[in-house]
This record gives C-alpha cells, sequence and structure tokens, in this order.
C-alpha cells in the first residue's frame, strides 16, 4: 500500500469547514482549555482567525491537521516573534509525521517572516506535545502551576520557545 505524502499550504476561505470539522473531532482536555465545541457551531474563520493565519497539511487530498502561527501582541516591541497558537492533527494520521511537518512549516514561515523567536504554550500533561516541541528544538522557558482546572484537575501552562536564528 502506498502512503499519501503530507502536502503544507497555506489555509483558504474554501478550508473553514474542513478545518471547523477536525477542530471539533479533535477536542480533548489534553489539549484545549474551551469547553467542547457545541452546536450550533461558530464560524472557523473571524476577524481575530484569518486564513492566512493557518498552515494546513493535506495527505491524499483530505485536509489533515493544522497549525496557527501569529503574532503574539500587536507591539512593534515584539514584532520579531511568533507565537503557535494551535496544533491540530486528524486521529487517524497521529503518529504519521503531520505533526513534526506542521512544525517545521511554522518555524520556516516565520524565518521567512522576519521573526526572530517562535514560542508556544502546551498543558502541562499533554507528553506527546512537549515531547514533540523538545524534539524541534524548543525549550521549556516558564511554568505557570496549576493555572487551568480541567475536569476537577489543575493543570499547568507550559511555556516554550526557540530561536529561529542559525
Amino acid at each position: 500500500m502506498i502512503v499519501p505524502e503530507t502536502h503544507i499550504r497555506s489555509a483558504g476561505p474554501d478550508d473553514a469547514d474542513a478545518l471547523g470539522a477536525l477542530d471539533r473531532a479533535a477536542w480533548s482536555t489534553l489539549h484545549a482549555v474551551q469547553p467542547a465545541p457545541a452546536e450550533p457551531y461558530e464560524p472557523f474563520f473571524d476577524d481575530r482567525h484569518v486564513p492566512g493565519d493557518y498552515l494546513v497539511a493535506v495527505r491524499g487530498g483530505v485536509l489533515v491537521g493544522y497549525v496557527r502561527v501569529v503574532r503574539p501582541t500587536p507591539l512593534a516591541v515584539n514584532a520579531h516573534v511568533r507565537q503557535i497558537q494551535g496544533l491540530v492533527v486528524a486521529e487517524a494520521v497521529r503518529g504519521r509525521g503531520v505533526a513534526r511537518a506542521l512544525l517545521r512549516a511554522a518555524v520556516d514561515r516565520s524565518r521567512e517572516d522576519g521573526a526572530r523567536r517562535i514560542t508556544l504554550r502546551v498543558l502541562g500533561h499533554n507528553a506527546p506535545a512537549r515531547a514533540l516541541y523538545a524534539s524541534e528544538g524548543f525549550a521549556v522557558e516558564g511554568v505557570l502551576p496549576g493555572e487551568f482546572l480541567l475536569d476537577g484537575v489543575y493543570v499547568d501552562d507550559v511555556l516554550m520557545g526557540r530561536s529561529l536564528l542559525g
């Protein structure tokens, strides 16, 4: 059996329905701090979440993942920083390099945009994501202990980052 390659591209407005469906299917307290999406569903894109902020992974013509990469604030003093604010991969393709490909594409895009650093936040109990980020050069830069109460358990918010220089 031939395994389809993962292609990474920028998201477009026509991806909204597929991204929304992926987001709802992948929801878990392992990575989400917001409640599970309820019906009716909100549009995936809005004034704060525009297609240009997203890179999507496509395998065999099917959208199977995304990463959102943005400036963390509108302030000029940290315009050199990009932040990953969401990385989602369909359960059916987890463990096949899709998240790694998206993460590397986010780093590449950030470099192309002239950024010098990239950061992210990950829940302390999300060991698979933390291991992936560490393997791609992200280091823990801070921990907010017990920052979130999820399903009756206090969970740390872990801040990670890496340089894009060199």
